[in-house]
């Protein structure tokens, strides 16, 4: 009698792994039965490298059509951090559908939303498929839950996740690596002899209060709020049975968590410290600062040189180089060269492939002698409006990828003028979460376009950003109930990534203005996550 067992994978692409498991498998004479589970999505693709390999009819599929991954109370991620690369390098545009459905998703269970911003190729495509599939299915009147949605493309803005992150949640992912909302800590925050796992969401209520909070200000309220627990164990002293009693039963179990909690945030707040003061990270703030203002960039090219040569980190050295060229507009073509010859030496020239990678995508480019391809596009488009403009206009910003910085900077006011010293303690802007000296470009085109209700206004902005922004209404005033306070509550979907950093910028502004933003992205994201997916030593 055969035995029959049943293997499960879950998977986005079939590997060779496991084609050859179920191929060596019908070879030795063991019959089995294989179930395949695609998440979040099957693709045809998929289908016909099972029928090549001749193990289509031996399995069966399924599909986990899994889109939404809540990670907070304002943070929901589709856990695609292969969406940047796939998308905005490869220009594969199949998650583009899955970016829809999530929509989708949300608009069934929270009803219309009242308004679309959104600005990049691929919000646009997304917001289109979200509309196929609206038009396709039931429609069921509901109660508006979410007012407005703004969709933003990850390459509208490269400068913000090139950044250093300076607030305290930013920086545990940057050195500890939060995964779908959870952190893992070394004996060396633990204060044990082995690693412990910790869930970083607001019902951590240490956590929940300093996570957006600019590092130097962290001890500080670390040091209160033990000093504040020490008072509240001190309450003890003099109770009678009676009064110890009802302590031990509605206290002291939750002075003991907060007590477990603030100890782990201050053994990260050490380690963080120990790490960012061994990088000698007050002189690289300093220059990604002149950077961002577009001062003493000769020094900051030695800086860079002298970071490449040292072979600090392959990653941050890139990191570095990306910045130099965005705010820069393009490196002068001997700077470019030569930066590019010092980091092959020190690297490898088998990163010649991720130079390649960088420059298609705009992050690492060497300044076109003469007149700009961004600049004819203006003449163009002045001259001719109509759809053949528009589609030479398409074109022309396809192949120039510049970044319009320095003019971004100016027309948005992203760089704070310095007259007097910013106040971190009190922040009045969303630079704080760059020490006062940038407010993220992201953020600042959201809260713009919510001001405006459109983009009008902005016209200058969007082309400097090459286009595809849009603004339309969801439903018809007629048609649309909502809920009381659903205007106040903003959607904001980042695809190919967001950082910390970015969250807690909104977080602040919807205390500003009060709103409540709550932000989906296709995954979490840093500099160094972002560099690690270009990445190409192939050779």
């Amino acid at each position: 009698m055969k035995s029959t067992n049943s293997t499960k994978w879950n998977t986005n692409l079939l590997s060779a792994r496991q084609i050859n498991v179920a191929n060596a498998d019908k070879a030795a004479g063991k019959f089995r039965r294989y179930k395949i589970i695609f998440a979040p999505q099957k693709f045809y693709a998929c289908e016909v490298m099972m029928e090549e390999q001749g193990i289509f009819g031996d399995v069966t599929t399924d599909e986990w059509s899994f889109y939404l991954l809540p990670l907070d109370d304002d943070i929901i991620s589709m856990e695609l951090p292969e969406f940047f690369r796939d998308n905005f390098l490869a220009g594969d545009q199949r998650w583009v559908r899955t970016a829809g459905s999530a929509l989708h998703l949300l608009h069934s269970l929270y009803g219309p939303f009242s308004k679309l911003y959104g600005i990049g190729r691929c919000s646009k495509m997304a917001y289109e498929s979200w509309r196929e599939q609206v038009e396709e299915g039931e429609q069921k009147a509901r109660i508006a839950e979410i007012g407005k949605v703004f969709l933003i493309d990850r390459d509208v803005d490269f400068v913000t996740p090139l950044c250093s992150q300076v607030v305290y949640e930013g920086l545990v992912d940057d050195i500890f690596r939060i995964k779908c909302g959870c952190v893992e800590f070394g004996p060396d925050v633990s204060s044990s002899d082995k690693s412990i796992k910790v869930m970083l969401n607001s019902q951590d209520k240490v956590f929940s209060e300093i996570r957006n909070e600019h590092f130097s200000n962290v001890f500080g309220f670390l040091s209160q709020k033990a000093r504040n627990l020490q008072t509240a164990y001190d309450k003890r002293q003099g109770m009678d049975i009676k009064q110890m009693k009802t302590f031990v039963a509605e206290e002291l179990k939750g002075l003991k968590q907060e007590h477990r909690l603030l100890s782990l945030h201050i053994g990260a707040s050490e380690s963080i410290m120990k790490k960012k003061t061994k990088q000698d990270f007050q002189e690289l703030l300093k220059t990604e600062h002149s950077l961002l203002e577009g001062f003493e960039i000769r020094e900051s090219i030695s800086f860079i040189e002298e970071h490449i040569n040292r072979q600090v980190s392959m990653v941050e050295s890139l990191r570095l180089l990306c910045l130099l060229s965005i705010t820069e507009n393009g490196l002068l073509p001997k700077d470019y060269r030569s930066l590019k010859a010092q980091y092959l030496q020190s690297y490898g020239v088998d990163h010649l492939l991720t130079f390649a990678n960088l420059r298609q995508l705009g992050l690492l480019v060497e300044q076109q002698q003469g007149e700009t391809l961004t600049v004819m596009e203006s003449k163009v488009g002045k001259l001719v409006n109509d759809k053949t403009a528009g589609k030479l206009t398409d074109a022309f910003s396809s192949l120039a990828k510049k970044s319009n910085f320095r003019a971004l900077s100016r027309k948005l006011s992203l760089v704070p003028k310095s007259d007097a010293e910013y106040d971190l303690r009190v922040p009045r802007d969303m630079a704080y979460i760059f020490s006062g000296a940038y407010v993220p470009l992201s953020c600042k085109l959201i809260e713009q376009v919510l001001e405006r209700d459109g983009w009008t206004g902005l016209e200058e902005v969007a082309r400097l950003l090459n286009g595809h922004e849009f603004a339309v209404t969801g439903s018809s005033g007629a048609d649309l109930k909502v809920r009381n306070d659903a205007q106040r509550i903003i959607l904001v979907m980042f695809l190919g990534g967001c950082t910390f950093s970015e969250i807690s910028a909104l977080r602040f502004l919807g205390r500003e203005r009060g709103y409540k933003f709550i932000v989906v992205t296709t995954a979490i994201t840093n500099s160094s996550r972002l560099i690690e997916a270009l990445l190409d030593n192939r050779v």
